[in-house]
């Protein structure tokens, strides 16, 4: 059976999009230390995301950005990615193993929610990494493009140093207007 891992990154941030990787590994994969993204180091996910990608059958990644999740709320963003993602895919799976408690409506295989998904199966390890591997650099490319916000260093999450760049300097085109420190910020102006 052919079985596609899928997880996202970047509920929690500010600023940035949503984004999810579905990964097809093969039955026999052997690509040591995959688990959870966030309990690797960036220089061990840096490393292992070449290898996912070259001995994968099929990886994709998707991503909805900022207006989008004002628009829809962080979880139908979140599945909407996932979705995505699975039918980027150049392989479409048999069923879906998603990270977490909900499955996205209207795919092309059956699915199913894992709760810590990340941690227990190594197709979703897969994704995860590649997810934040993803989102990492592009909220580094943000960080040139608004370089007094510090996104490099926090990827758009609600730092304090974050905070008090959005008090002082205001939102971007790439800030969540619907998550409470911006939409607090918004209704002050």
């Amino acid at each position: 059976m052919i079985i596609a891992g899928v997880d996202e990154c970047g509920r929690g941030p500010l600023a940035g999009p949503v984004v999810a990787a579905a990964v097809i590994l093969p039955g026999t994969c052997h690509i040591h230390d995959l688990t959870d993204s966030k309990k690797l180091s960036a220089k061990k996910r840096a490393i292992l995301e070449p290898t996912i990608k070259d001995q994968s059958i099929a990886w994709a990644i998707s991503q909805v950005e900022a207006q989008q999740i004002d628009q829809i709320n962080i979880l139908q963003a979140s599945l909407l990615a996932m979705k995505r993602a699975i039918f980027k895919l150049d392989f479409q799976p048999e069923k879906a193993l998603i990270d977490g408690k909900f499955v996205p409506s209207n795919l092309s295989c059956s699915a199913q929610a894992v709760i810590k998904g990340d941690s227990k199966f190594n197709s979703i390890s897969a994704a995860s990494i590649l997810a934040k591997e993803f989102r990492d650099r592009l909220m580094c490319y943000y960080d040139q493009l608004y370089p007094e916000y510090g996104f490099a260093s926090h990827k758009g999450y609600p730092t304090k140093a974050h905070l008090k760049a959005l008090n002082r300097y205001g939102i971007t085109p790439i800030h969540r207007r619907s998550f409470s420190p911006v939409a607090k910020l918004l209704a002050n102006v």
